[in-house]
């Protein structure tokens, strides 16, 4: 017998057809958005930032700020537990990748110029986020 599958555990061909192709191939290719244009870069509201493709909370606006970036930065997760970190050396470089530790959906990279309490920078595509503001469904 088949296990079902959650939204954590999914295939491509799931996630093929239930994204759009600029958040399939972020999330789901390791794909980045250019700096400046995603939606929460410059996103203020209260609230918590979802995986984009299993709805995990994964940041929470209150651990966000303005880095200068173009993308949206945060100096802490909601949870050490929401996120997985792996080594990227692609590019040329050696970086900290940061994926969703529920599906595994490429998020962005981790980086230590960050603010204190933490000196750590979590640099996230907005493709792969969505946000709920708080007191929504209250």
């Amino acid at each position: 017998m088949n296990e079902p599958q959650t939204p954590c555990t999914q295939d491509d061909e799931y996630w093929r057809e239930t994204l759009s192709d600029d958040v399939f191939h972020v999330t789901r290719r390791a794909g980045t958005e250019r700096p400046f244009t995603g939606r929460y870069y410059d996103h203020h509201e209260s609230g918590i930032y979802h995986c984009a493709c299993c709805h995990s909370p994964l940041f929470s606006s209150h651990h966000k700020y303005d880095s200068g970036s173009g993308w949206p930065s945060y100096w802490q997760p909601v949870h050490e537990q929401a996120i997985t970190r792996h080594v990227d050396q692609s590019h040329g470089m050696v970086r900290v990748e940061l994926r969703c530790a529920c599906c595994d959906a490429h998020l962005g990279h981790q980086f230590e110029d960050g603010p204190l309490p933490t000196g750590q920078r979590y640099c996230i595509n907005s493709l792969s986020l969505d946000f709920s503001a708080e007191g929504a469904g209250e």
